[in-house]
């Protein structure tokens, strides 16, 4: 994890805790070579801060699910379990399948027609093809949808589920073809709010995070026995 200094004043906690939970969740966790153990003295010295305050943002991370901390080993990014993920899909698609129902009544023609620009920037093969930059385009693609639908209680709940998630989706755009299958669930999801068909809409949301399931639970075989490893290091 690389870190840039950060000028000490009166919001010095936040800043720390902010920039560590960024951080952390722009971290490819579920990648079978990622480093998840952090070590205290190189982070203090990239952010030019003693170990007090940044013990105490850790120790906040730590409370939200971020890391946890190994007795004589270290405080290490925590990688969800298999049934911990899958379990964060299911609850993503039933979050976003409301979401894209309600926005067929909510949202406006305006959004959705920024929408459907922000989803026609990448074609399929330009998704294989640069999975970094698509990667970020497909997150920003379902959060438009929550912030469309006029429910700040369920955008609420996804932007807390979503930070969880955004490893999970990160490696598994990268996997079979997935990248350029996702442009296409998209653009379904699209013509659906277009014409306020809210089941369908609903539907295809449901069905394209639930893909996300599927490939999950038959590809990501090797998850538990890695943590297992992990823990026992």
């Amino acid at each position: 994890m690389k870190l840039s200094p950060i000028p000490t004043n009166n919001t010095l906690k936040e800043q720390i805790y902010e920039m560590l939970r960024a951080a952390i969740i722009d971290m490819n966790i579920y990648d079978e070579d990622a480093n998840l153990r952090l070590d205290e003295r190189s982070l203090s010295e990239q952010l030019g801060i003693s170990r007090t305050p940044l013990r105490e943002a850790l120790s906040r991370l730590e409370q939200e699910g971020f890391l946890e901390v190994r007795p004589r080993k270290g405080v290490f990014v925590l990688r969800k379990t298999m049934d911990d993920v899958l379990d964060m899909i299911v609850a993503w698609a039933a979050l976003e399948s409301m979401a894209a129902r309600l926005s067929v009544t909510n949202a406006t023609d305006k959004q959705i027609a920024a929408l459907r620009k922000h989803a026609m920037s990448h074609s399929a093969s330009s998704a294989r093809a640069d999975l970094s930059e698509y990667s970020d385009a497909n997150i920003r693609f379902h959060q438009m949808i929550f912030e469309m639908c006029g429910s700040a209680q369920l955008k609420d709940m996804a932007e807390r589920l979503f930070v969880h998630m955004y490893a999970v989706r990160r490696r598994a755009l990268a996997e079979n073809d997935r990248a350029a299958n996702s442009v296409v669930d998209h653009m379904g999801i699209i013509e659906a709010l277009e014409t306020r068909e809210a089941d369908v809409a609903a539907r295809l949301s449901r069905e394209h995070t639930m893909r996300l399931h599927e490939h999950v639970r038959r590809a990501w075989t090797k998850l538990d026995a890695r943590a297992a490893g992990e823990k026992n290091a």
